[in-house]
């Protein structure tokens, strides 16, 4: 895990599945709990996780972009997998995982 933190590309390929983590978690477990039975504190709690999250793979994201010049098909992309479920693990296997396997082979 230590070299996933060595490239800008790595630490976005671990906010992506921290940020997917935690979108799966709203969706599939705090947001039942909250509306089914009524227990907001889960909620709440991942709902200010995935929040700074966001804010972090969004942010990772444009450093990338900028950094390596991507394409904005490839930006668009990566940007949007952030809001659908599973979007960001795609994105990772579409978009990062190869980016990085590219740089570490230059």
């Amino acid at each position: 895990m230590a070299s996933l933190l060595n490239t800008d590309i790595g630490r976005l390929r671990l906010i992506a599945f921290l940020e997917g983590i935690s979108l799966l978690g709203i969706l599939f477990i705090t947001m039942p709990l909250k509306y089914g039975l009524h227990i907001e504190g889960p909620n709440m709690a991942m709902g200010m996780s995935h929040g700074v999250l966001f804010i972090l793979y969004v942010l990772a994201v444009l450093i990338v972009v900028f950094k390596y010049k991507w394409p904005i098909k490839q930006t668009l992309f990566s940007l949007a997998a952030s809001v659908l479920p599973f979007g960001t693990f795609w994105a990772d296997k579409k978009y990062f995982k190869p980016a990085e396997e590219a740089l570490k082979n230059s």
